[in-house]
């Protein structure tokens, strides 16, 4: 019995996020919070409040794999429920309006992936530098001003429940999750995507098409947060330049707190749904606890610096030991 617990105890203390978790869970058990948090509809909104990070996440995801970044997807997110909004606004049907808008975030994540990819830029400034194209696109778009849907069924979209209970967003976080996973895990492209961030150069030179996985990998990253982007404006009913702001940021480090490493060839669905849903999980902690937001910003920020760092120094500690 005590080596069976040993075990699950060194899997669990490898991964930071599950133990950030746990500590939480642990936090709200105290009388004053423990009915409120643990409420099943407390839980239900605390995941379809994570759902939008969570979708954006999973392309990331596949980005950073790949030994890349990609801190555009606020702008891109921003763009998907514009254009959305405007097609739709104009006479287009939804699904056609979603399709363009999906396509516009292939084409940012194409162009993210010739200048990253083929150009050998860095990564960070490149994508940091896309984000800000596209904010002041959207800003142009929009004149800085909110842009409501004309077309109620538009809203449904992402504010209906299955089953009268499970919001649909929570159901489209779940199948993209599965379908992530899968891509990752049991096809050749995923296990190409873990070679070319594990080391590039062997990659290349043992046959993998380094630089069309990595370029797809930025064009996965840009779909997904246009799809998130409209799914957000659908639960908003209304596409506004100020959506996405620190979205990129949030992302990006949510996935590394989960133990997607930047150094690429680790991590996966999994780890990078656990940290976005720390971040999500201690902001809901400090809201029933009533905590003031300025106060918020620094725990969190606190907690991002604590998690990378441990994971960091754990990781430092284990090729010392090699």
């Amino acid at each position: 019995m005590k080596t069976a617990l040993s075990k699950i105890w060194k899997v669990i203390s490898k991964q930071k996020a599950v133990l950030a978790i746990l500590a939480l869970l642990l936090l709200m058990l105290m009388p004053q919070t423990r009915a409120m948090f643990y409420s099943s509809s407390n839980w239900m909104e605390m995941l379809r409040s994570a759902a939008i990070l969570e979708i954006v996440a999973f392309g990331v995801t596949v980005a950073v794999i790949c030994g890349g970044c990609d801190l555009s997807v606020g702008g891109t997110l921003c763009l998907g429920g514009i254009v959305t909004v405007l097609l739709i606004n104009a006479g287009w049907p939804i699904w056609l309006a979603t399709l363009v808008a999906l396509a516009c975030g292939a084409l940012v994540g194409f162009v993210n992936g010739f200048l990253v990819v083929h150009q050998k830029t860095e990564p960070f400034i490149i994508t940091l530098g896309m984000g800000m194209l596209l904010k002041g696109v959207c800003q142009q778009l929009t004149n800085a001003h909110p842009l409501t849907s004309t077309v109620p069924a538009f809203m449904k979209i992402s504010n209906g429940k299955l089953f009268g209970s499970i919001p649909l967003l929570v159901v489209y976080m779940i199948v993209l999750f599965v379908l992530f996973f899968c891509l990752l895990r049991f096809t050749s492209f995923g296990r190409n995507c873990y070679a070319i961030g594990g080391n590039y150069e062997v990659a290349k030179y043992s046959g993998i098409k380094v630089v069309p996985i990595k370029w797809t990998a930025f064009i996965i990253s840009g779909v997904t947060a246009t799809l998130a982007g409209v799914l957000l404006s659908s639960r908003m009913n209304t596409g506004n330049s100020v959506y996405g702001d620190t979205t990129g940021m949030m992302v990006n480090c949510g996935v590394v707190i989960g133990g997607t490493s930047f150094a690429g060839g680790q991590g996966g669905m999994l780890e990078s749904f656990l940290g976005i849903f720390v971040i999500q999980l201690l902001s809901n902690c400090m809201n029933t606890m009533k905590v003031d937001g300025f106060w918020q910003k620094l725990v969190e920020g606190l907690l991002i610096v604590a998690i990378i760092g441990a994971d960091c120094y754990s990781r430092k500690r284990k090729r010392e030991r090699v």
